[in-house]
């Protein structure tokens, strides 16, 4: 046997010895995962030795994060969040299971089979399956606050903003782009501006990051302005509750009403007041940005290249990630957003065609602008306004 043979046999048996150990791992975090969070625990598929403790001597917090992206009390709070939900004889744990690693492995439906030793129809059932759950119970998590939590969220967006002037603020509005691949049909009404295609995600989250309501599946060329309009929040007016606002960027219109919205003013502003305005506004809205970046940034093998998924069921891929992102807040189980692809610059809003129910909000918006000027009349100036 020649001195290149006998290197190229080394290195195919340590090619396959690594991947014994890759596939023993994986299993080994997977059967951890249901011993960890299944009362009774089934393994059909993959049976391991009970006399080793493996959850204690192999897989840690750190382990179990890296393979299913939630932390153990995170997991298992999603874990009694849907055991009401029918699990079908697999046990809500092996279901929970299937679905993370689903979204930990880039939506591949064969990744996630090889892992779990099931085959790919069973993956496909219980991902669709367990998403239905998610989204049966999805307003338990995502919701509009209570009235009582408004003052709270109002004080949250003033030490966000520096400026007592925000203290009627109890929500920032944003889209994100979420690349898909595009139907065959009107595959040009889902090709954007930056020149992928995509589908538009619009969420409203509060002082804390946590997402109030989110609204997807709309056509990637649709301007943010637009997609406001087609959202339930403006159209039936459900959120901001009367006397109190929103804050969003130079893609959305200023408006008073259906939905009191403040943006900033347009640059280059006229004077300073404006210039002040913009600077605090820009700080307290940001937060929704920091949420989309800590969701992309766990779920990062779905977010930053087309989602492997039919494009009509990308929406609720995305609807449960903002339900697992609050969940996770509710935690503490953060993950700090990473460098990738950055947030698309904000364009400016379209030329609106204000009907009666639309209204301008500049008037409130100068009057904000002079109340952040002057901090020391800041909340008389407001409460003397209906917003």
């Amino acid at each position: 046997m020649s001195y290149l043979s006998i290197i190229k046999a080394k290195n195919s048996a340590r090619r396959k010895r690594t991947t014994r150990r890759s596939a023993l791992l994986s299993k080994t975090a997977i059967a951890a995962f249901i011993l960890e969070f299944s009362a009774d625990c089934r393994l059909p598929y993959c049976q391991l030795n009970m006399s080793t403790p493996i959850l204690q001597e192999y897989f840690g917090e750190g382990e179990l994060k890296k393979d299913f992206r939630l932390s153990r009390e995170s997991a298992n709070t999603l874990v009694h969040t849907l055991e009401g939900q029918h699990d079908h004889g697999w046990g809500k744990a092996l279901e929970v299971g299937i679905f993370l690693y689903w979204l930990a492995s880039a939506t591949s439906y064969h990744v996630v089979s090889e892992a779990f030793d099931v085959p790919q129809t069973t993956v496909y059932d219980v991902v669709h399956r367990t998403a239905e759950c998610i989204m049966a119970v999805f307003k338990r998590v995502v919701h509009f606050p209570s009235p009582e939590e408004l003052e709270a969220i109002g004080a949250g967006f003033c030490r966000l903003a520096g400026s007592p002037a925000f203290h009627h603020v109890v929500g920032s509005i944003d889209g994100s782009h979420i690349r898909i691949k595009p139907p065959g049909e009107f595959k040009e009404d889902y090709f954007n501006r930056k020149l992928f295609y995509s589908i538009q995600l619009q969420a409203i989250c509060d002082h804390s990051g946590r997402f109030l309501n989110v609204f997807s599946g709309v056509p990637g060329s649709v301007h943010d302005a637009r997609v406001l309009k087609l959202s339930s929040v403006y159209v039936q007016q459900l959120y901001p509750p009367p006397g109190w606002c929103i804050l969003g960027d130079g893609g959305y219109p200023c408006l008073s009403s259906p939905i009191c919205l403040m943006t900033p003013f347009r640059e280059p502003v006229q004077n300073p007041v404006q210039a002040r305005y913009n600077r605090h506004l820009s700080k307290a809205r940001s937060v929704v940005e920091r949420s989309f970046g800590m969701m992309k940034t766990r779920w990062r093998s779905i977010f930053f290249k087309a989602l492997e998924v039919k494009f009509t069921f990308a929406p609720v891929v995305v609807s449960c990630c903002a339900f697992l992102h609050n969940l996770c807040l509710s935690n503490g189980d953060i993950v700090e957003s990473a460098e990738g692809e950055p947030e698309e610059e904000p364009g400016e809003a379209e030329a609106e065609e204000h009907t009666s129910a639309a209204q301008p909000g500049d008037g409130l918006r100068d009057r904000l602008a002079a109340a952040v000027s002057a901090p020391g009349a800041a909340i008389s100036a407001l409460r003397e306004h209906d917003y």
